[in-house]
């Protein structure tokens, strides 16, 4: 028996590959259809119409006994045993897996739903408990005899396919939040499967402890405990070739809801009518996603699940290797067994996912991950992924994004990668930066890819008009979206279009919707101007009727004596009140005093002038006529001149003192209308003289 079969087992499964797989490019909004393997939510409301994944493959091995240098272990004569770092412990692990997704796409269904359908393939190996002492000393060169002890230990391989489909769809868009919730359901067929489980196994291997006749010796092998070995199918069997197991499937579920923070949503918000998100951009601040994978299991209803006590002494290597066909085939024969079974559950690597990415800008990107398996390392019927911790800084971009995963990984420490996306291709590593730095670097892995996808455009609008072009009946002209984006007719050209216009074939102004103003009254004045439109008016009182306060026939604005009855002829006053104005109009007007000869009035005459201005603005409809008079004394020309002058000269005062001049106007009668005789003194007093009287 060679020592290092079992070591060789250990190594080839750290070199394998679970942590995440395509660690780093599952951050990317831009991963299209792989994103249903975290989080099924991911496909809706995406940068893709549509995202079809050719073929893609990630593999990730790891454990916590050997450390390498994976830069040193290129070169030529680099060797194991000196060089690679132990790390022994009681319970040293080693963990493997493949992801391989298969012909896969994903398509929107609407704005507001997405569907994928995805093939993959997986594999795992988990070797857990494994005392570090057992393997120093398979390992030990020194000797070819070496003793394994262990309390408990278990390991598991297993492989299955995945036919699959996933419905996401949004489920709130409210302003600034945002949330999409997704399933996955899966058919599980199971592609093979092997778990054994050792309970208080002790080995001890004697290199030459037979002696055959003759004195050659091989190796013996004493043993105790109990080992439990299914499988579903004699791998290491020379005549096994693969089929697919009978009756091994089963169905699987993946759940997933993502949150975004969208404080500028204003910028990305598209009407409930229209079949069109702007899907071309990234829209979240901060994006929260939380998912559960790999709800379910795989039924080997035809497996075969057998337990032994292992207790035998000195049983011949040369049995093992000559007689055994495979390992069923030698425990069955050389060991008691002591249960056995037809049938076993695996169950799938049931993980919760908590994604944390904030959006530093447009294209930069911190992404913070974890894994967490659900499963529990000493369940033995499960495979189990690694839990880790992984802080992404990203370039993201359409065609182009490129990763730097710095991640934490349960038993395997700290490590760095990186991996980009271009076009169809995208390949990377979550290690490969530390694993070239670190003397001792304890996991690998590696992923690449290449897919068809049909990203989203920014929607065209060639004429502005807020509809899109696919949209528009009329996409080279502005029209509004009640008329499907063409122009509306404005038939009365003043301006309205007709869909505004509630006269369309009348010429109107905007603020009457398009329609001329009518004049109700009929009185000339448009009843958008018209105080009172309802009744006829005047242009000169807004449109509205005069009042005639004492109902006289003469309208207050004419009506020198609003509140008494009077005639036309008297501006609305009685004829007491005319007689009475008149009279104390010329009582005033007799005492105005000029200068001898001349038409300016004498200062003294101020008082009285003022109170005829008083009784003038009593009236102040009233229109007044002042004479000149003169006696006979002198030449008819030069009284004639003299009556005009004083008149006008009373006339200019009145008007520098407030009255309206439209109200006054001055004659000149000279000698002509004498009131008594000029032959006395007496008589020539009285027709010198300057009269106001009423117009009527």
């Amino acid at each position: 028996m060679k020592k290092n079969s079992v070591l060789l087992v250990f190594i080839m499964a750290t070199l394998m590959v679970e942590a995440q797989s395509y660690l780093g490019f599952l951050t990317d909004n831009y991963s299209g259809v792989h994103g249903v393997i975290s989080n099924p939510a991911n496909i809706t409301d995406s940068r893709f119409k549509t995202d079809i994944n050719l073929g893609g493959i990630s593999v990730f091995g790891g454990n916590d006994y050997y450390g390498i240098n994976v830069w040193d272990a290129t070169k030529n004569g680099y060797n194991f045993d000196m060089e690679s770092k132990i790390n022994s412990n009681g319970v040293n692990s080693a963990i493997a897996n493949t992801d391989i997704l298969g012909p896969s796409f994903m398509v929107n269904l609407s704005k507001n739903s997405a569907l994928a359908v995805f093939t993959r393939v997986r594999g795992f190996v988990n070797i857990n408990d494994i005392d570090g002492a057992s393997i120093a000393a398979i390992d030990d060169n020194s000797s070819q005899d070496f003793i394994i002890n262990e309390a408990q230990v278990n390991g598991l391989g297993h492989a299955w396919g995945e036919a699959g489909i996933t419905y996401a769809r949004t489920l709130i868009n409210q302003n600034k939040h945002f949330l999409k919730g997704g399933v996955s359901l899966k058919y599980l067929q199971g592609l093979g499967s092997v778990f054994a489980t050792g309970t208080n196994v002790y080995v001890d291997y004697d290199a030459d402890g037979t002696v055959f006749f003759g004195g050659e010796t091989t190796g013996s092998i004493s043993s105790s405990g109990d080992v439990t070995y299914a499988r579903s199918a004699e791998f290491d069997n020379d005549d096994y070739n693969f089929k697919l197991p009978d009756n091994a499937n089963g169905i699987g579920v993946d759940l997933g809801f993502v949150y975004e923070l969208r404080p500028n949503y204003k910028d990305y918000k598209t009407s409930k009518s229209s079949p069109y998100n702007i899907n071309h951009k990234n829209k979240y601040k901060l994006k929260v996603g939380l998912s559960i994978t790999d709800i379910g299991f795989i039924d080997y209803k035809e497996g075969i699940n057998e337990t032994f006590d292992v207790s035998f002494e000195d049983l011949n290597q040369d049995d093992y290797e000559d007689t055994a066909e495979d390992l069923g085939d030698f425990l069955n024969t050389y060991y008691m067994r002591v249960n056995s079974e037809t049938g076993y559950v695996i169950d799938l690597p049931t993980a919760l996912h908590l994604n944390v990415d904030y959006s530093f800008s447009n294209t930069i990107y911190f992404n913070l991950n974890t894994d967490y398996s659900l499963i529990s390392r000493s369940r033995v019927t499960a495979s189990r992924v690694a839990n880790l911790v992984s802080f992404t800084p990203r370039y993201e971009s359409k065609w182009f994004s490129f990763y730097l995963p710095l991640t934490v990984i349960e038993n395997n420490g700290f490590r760095v990668g990186y991996g980009f996306r271009a076009g169809p291709l995208y390949v990377g590593s979550g290690s490969i930066a530390s694993a070239f730095s670190s003397d001792n670097n304890r996991q690998a892995d590696i992923y690449a890819g290449l897919k068809v996808p049909v990203y989203h455009q920014a929607a065209k609008d060639k004429d502005g008009d807020g509809i899109y072009d696919k949209l528009d009946d009329c996409p080279k002209e502005f029209g509004p979206i009640s008329n499907n984006g063409c122009p509306i007719e404005d038939q009365d050209n003043d301006g309205i279009i007709d869909d505004e216009d509630e006269c369309p074939e009348l010429v109107g102004p905007e603020d009457n919707k398009g329609c001329p103003w009518g004049d109700s009254d009929e009185d000339g004045i448009l009843d958008n101007v018209d105080a009172c439109p309802d009744k006829a008016g005047d242009a000169t009182n807004n449109g509205c009727p005069y009042k005639d306060s004492d109902g006289d026939g003469v309208l207050d604005k004419d009506d020198d004596c609003i509140s008494d009855v009077g005639s036309v002829v008297n501006n609305g006053c009685p004829e007491e009140v005319i007689e009475k104005l008149q009279n104390t109009l010329n009582n005033y007007a007799k005492v105005i005093l000029f200068n001898y000869g001349k038409s300016t009035i004498k200062p003294e005459s101020s008082i009285v002038l003022a109170d005829i201005i008083s009784v003038l603005n009593t009236y102040p409809n009233a229109k007044f006529v002042i004479e000149g008079h003169t006696d006979s004394i002198g030449s008819y020309e030069l009284n004639q001149s003299l009556s005009e002058t004083r008149a006008n000269a009373v006339k200019n005062y009145l008007i520098k003192h407030g009255i309206d001049s439209t109200r006054l106007s001055a004659i000149g009668y000279g000698e002509r209308r004498p009131v008594a005789t000029n032959m006395y003194k007496a008589g020539r007093l009285q027709n010198r003289r300057v009269e106001i009287n009423l117009v009527k």
